[in-house]
């Protein structure tokens, strides 16, 4: 850190050409007096003070510096500083007044050409430019740590140079079969397949060379005889022209390299399914690995990926006919890069609006856990049944603990069964024998092991018996001596009506009649008054019905 004191410092005189007094030190030394200097004691220490300023932050160290170098009464100056933010966190913290108008840059300009000058007798020749180099190379460094495995910057590249690939291996095969038809043109029929038509040509070569001995190195490449077999027959009956061998020679070589390509294309598509299971798995598992990358690609990284909300993820890919629908209000495009997804392409025209909206929001979240979570795991993207966000985190999370739990579990198992035991002196021969003997002293035969555990469960078992049988015999007494209370209490019960329907005697024809009447018209009465209620239960049933149904698709709309 470096204090300067302002002297004096022209406004009007600084615009002239002439009266540049920055560039010559003789008038900026004029300008400006060196009132204080403190240098870094470590290159840690040098990297901690500027990353604390470009992030606006005041370290204690410059507090420190600040406060012994500048006077008490802090009305009596003001302090320049370049950067904005870091004088609005002096003035909050410190309580200074600081400036950050034109000409404090045009001062920091001067003192940083003239630093080596202005301390001289602090530095050497050569330092300062050395220190500048050592800090920006540790700053850039801090700013770029990252891991190796969850590098999205190697995706990146891999999906853009697949890309690359698919386009050049289309048009040189295109070019192979252009250049190879003049010769035979009838092969560009019978095989449709580029990789395989560019890996016949240099089997063929010459076409007039075919024959029937040649059949199994043509099923080697197409792997049906019938193909083979029709090659052979056309190559007999071609129209085409014949070729020098110069020429056949550039032919095959080029197709030598098409084929070569092609092995490296699926090469580079292996190395980009693996990278992606450890920087994206739950983005993977969801959309596959190419669609994951791609738009990692198109948006600059997988950070910046999962700061973008589902709207603007949706429509990644489409920037052109989004703004092309605005100008025209017309309707905006559905999706973008998730056109290339099977979720998208199994689905119905009408729906593939509502399924790009769904999977925008599913993979959303899933950037978002990839990019800041600590263990790469692709649960949460595989979990396939249709419940809620936060249900199917809390059941992966509850997962992911339990299967920890049994990874330590079995770690400290594996500890234990790797202590090894202090072993006798004397010969190799001699400890292996006396080990075969500990062990057969120590192991008891299974059989032996198997009886003592039926003795155990015999003991057990003979008290558990005794007592079910006692409360057995208890309950059957119980229910001798209450049946026959009982069919004591019905004989007195029979006998009391007998004697009251002897008394009673027959009841009268007249009152019999009328009662039969009454419950006539009672029962029809509840008829007519069942049907009416049974009717208005079943409309009011079937309305609630049509509630409910539509209270239930507008949840399910909602959580759409």
């Amino acid at each position: 850190y470096v204090m300067a004191q302002c002297l004096e410092f022209e406004e009007v005189g600084r615009q002239l050409k002439d009266a540049d007094a920055i560039s010559d030190l003789a008038k900026f030394g004029k300008i400006v007096k060196e009132s204080s200097y403190l240098p870094f004691t470590s290159s840690a220490d040098a990297l901690e003070n500027a990353s604390n300023l470009a992030e606006g932050k005041i370290s204690s160290r410059l507090r420190h510096f600040l406060e012994e170098s500048l006077p008490a009464s802090k009305k009596s100056f003001v302090l320049g500083v370049q950067d904005k933010s870091l004088a609005s966190s002096i003035t909050a913290e410190l309580e200074y007044a600081c400036d950050t108008s034109e000409r404090v840059l045009e001062l920091g300009r001067g003192i940083r050409t003239h630093a080596e000058k202005l301390l001289s007798g602090y530095l050497k020749k050569g330092d300062i430019q050395r220190g500048q180099l050592g800090l920006g190379h540790n700053y850039s460094k801090s700013k770029v740590k990252f891991s190796a495995e969850r590098s999205d910057t190697m995706a990146m590249q891999a999906i853009n140079l697949l890309d690359m690939l698919d386009k050049d291996i289309n048009t040189f095969t295109m070019r192979v079969r252009e250049w190879y038809s003049w010769h035979f043109p009838e092969l560009a029929k019978i095989i449709g397949d580029n990789a395989q038509y560019s890996q016949l040509v240099p089997v063929i070569r010459d076409k007039n060379s075919l024959s029937e001995s040649s059949l199994d190195s043509l099923t080697q490449v197409t792997g049906d005889e019938k193909k083979s077999q029709e090659i052979i027959e056309a190559a007999h009956t071609s129209m085409g022209s014949a070729i020098s061998e110069l020429d056949m020679i550039d032919i095959t070589q080029f197709a030598n390299r098409v084929v070569e390509l092609i092995k490296f294309r699926k090469k580079l598509h292996d190395y980009l399914v693996n990278k992606m299971e450890n920087v994206a798995p739950n983005l993977a598992a969801l959309l596959g690995e190419v669609v994951s990358a791609r738009l990692i690609s198109h948006a600059g990284g997988l950070r910046n990926l999962s700061k973008y909300p589902a709207s603007t993820l949706q429509i990644l890919g489409a920037e052109k006919a989004l703004f092309r629908a605005l100008k025209t209000k017309s309707a905006t495009p559905k999706f973008g890069l998730f056109y290339h997804s099977t979720f998208i392409g199994s689905a119905g025209f009408k729906s593939k609006g509502k399924i790009s909206r769904f999977l925008a929001n599913k993979c959303s979240i899933a950037s978002r856990i990839d990019c800041f979570s600590d263990l790469p795991t692709s649960k949460f993207g595989e979990a396939s049944s249709p419940l809620k966000n936060y249900e199917v985190m809390r059941q992966v999370i509850s997962e992911i603990q339990q299967e920890t739990l049994q990874k330590t579990a079995e770690e400290s198992d594996q500890m234990a069964i790797d202590v090894v035991e202090p072993v006798k002196e004397g010969t190799e021969g001699e400890r292996v024998k006396e080990g075969t003997k500990d062990k057969t002293k120590k192991r008891k035969p299974k059989s032996s092991v198997v009886e003592s555990s039926k003795k155990k469960m015999k003991i057990d078992k003979e008290p558990v018996e005794e007592t079910v049988k006692e409360s057995s015999k208890k309950n059957a007494k119980k229910e001798l001596h209450d049946n026959k209370s009982a069919e004591q209490k019905d004989s007195v019960k029979k006998d009391k009506g007998n004697k009251e329907i002897k008394t009673e005697g027959k009841p009268k024809d007249k009152e019999s009649k009328a009662k039969n009447k009454e419950t006539k018209t009672e029962g029809k009465s509840k008829d007519k008054g069942l049907r009416r209620k049974i009717k208005t239960e079943g409309k009011s049933k079937d309305e609630k019905s049509k509630t409910e149904g539509k209270v239930k698709d507008k949840r399910e709309q909602d959580e759409r």
